[in-house]
């Protein structure tokens, strides 16, 4: 299961965001048009699939000079993100 929740200025992301869920998400990213604050406490696992939403939609936001900020990485996370590399490309901020 995943969720993805507005709440301010921030997306928050909860569950698993594999294969199955991506298709389902990128509508929700689709609908970002500027900068945005993705919260990443309660995100359990991300597949290539969901870090190739992530990386499709910060390149679009980098074309009309915004992009994403991954915040409050979990541990699990973070390792996923630092192995594939997406630690260079996303502004990260671990959780505290």
């Amino acid at each position: 299961m995943f969720e993805i929740r507005q709440d301010g200025d921030y997306l928050r992301l909860k569950g698993r965001l594999d294969a199955a869920q991506a298709a389902g998400a990128e509508s929700a990213f689709a609908d970002i048009t500027a900068g945005a604050l993705l919260d990443m406490s309660a995100l359990e696992y991300i597949s290539s699939a969901g870090l190739g939403l992530l990386l499709k939609t910060h390149k679009r936001l980098m074309g009309q000079g915004a992009g994403l900020k991954l915040v409050e990485v979990n541990p699990h996370i973070a390792d996923i993100l630092h192995y594939s590399g997406f630690d260079r490309l996303f502004d990260v901020t671990r959780e505290k």
